[in-house]
């Protein structure tokens, strides 16, 4: 019996370290990435016509279903004028994530890579502090040809670094948040 009331003291001491080590608040993540489930790029002639719609749909995310891709066919010679949207189609209703990526501007930039079809893609949108944001583009069209347009979404790009002003991501850095490969056809 003595042994085990030389002991007890310690008792009260481990209840403060326990109880206060549960207190601790869940740590706070300052951007928690969104889904991203659809991704459509409309491109409308700059001289009037029909938009020309590139969509990516993936309702259930990384794996499961394959997702859907509507490629598109444009004019040759032609000028477009080039508006992405980015939802979040899991919620009901949709949730619009272009809105988040103009709000965090800086925080956000959209990379098109062209390969092998004639075209060509510049920003007609920037941030606060004069970067690049690429929800809005202008698509440029020469002679007839396909390949592939890559779109691809990166948060927290450095956007100073060589090259990504002018859309080159090699140097952007930062974390994908969504990348999609369209079949292009110029024609």
């Amino acid at each position: 019996m003595k042994n085990n009331l030389k002991y007890l003291w310690a008792l009260p001491l481990l209840a403060v370290v326990s109880l206060t080590s549960c207190e601790k608040d869940d740590p706070e993540i300052p951007n928690e990435e969104e889904l991203i489930t659809t991704l459509v790029y409309t491109l409308t002639p700059d001289g009037g016509g029909t938009a020309v719609e590139f969509r990516f749909t993936d309702l259930d995310g990384d794996g499961g279903d394959a997702p859907v891709i509507t490629n598109g066919t444009l004019a040759a010679n032609t000028a477009y004028s080039g508006v992405i949207t980015l939802l979040n189609e899991a919620e009901t209703p949709a949730e619009d994530i272009t809105e988040e990526v103009e709000e965090e501007a800086e925080e956000h930039q959209l990379f098109y890579q062209v390969a092998t079809a004639n075209a060509t893609v510049t920003y007609s949108d920037t941030d606060d502090d004069g970067n690049p944001i690429g929800i809005e583009t202008n698509f440029t069209t020469g002679d007839a040809s396909s390949g592939t347009l890559t779109i691809t979404l990166r948060h927290e790009p450095n956007k100073a670094a060589a090259g990504v002003a002018d859309g080159n991501i090699a140097n952007a850095g930062g974390e994908t948040d969504i990348e999609v490969t369209f079949i292009v056809t110029v024609q």
